[in-house]
């Protein structure tokens, strides 16, 4: 069980590393529609963030067991 949510846990850190990224070179970028799709992106990155945590939780409590 703990390997599984290792391997979600280390899924979730990347899907966040990638959203960052991809918001950040599209503010760079900028042009018409910049704002929108990095403030999409970056609503993802705060879900993904989210997701990570608490998969943080289920894996210090399955540790504790």
């Amino acid at each position: 069980m703990n390997v599984i949510v290792i391997i979600l846990l280390v899924s979730a850190l990347i899907l966040v590393l990638a959203t960052l990224a991809g918001g950040l070179i599209t503010m760079a970028r900028g042009g018409e529609l910049g704002p929108k799709k990095s403030n999409l992106f970056m609503r993802y990155r705060v879900l993904f963030q989210g997701i990570a945590v608490l998969l943080v939780v289920i894996l210090l409590s399955l540790a504790k067991d």
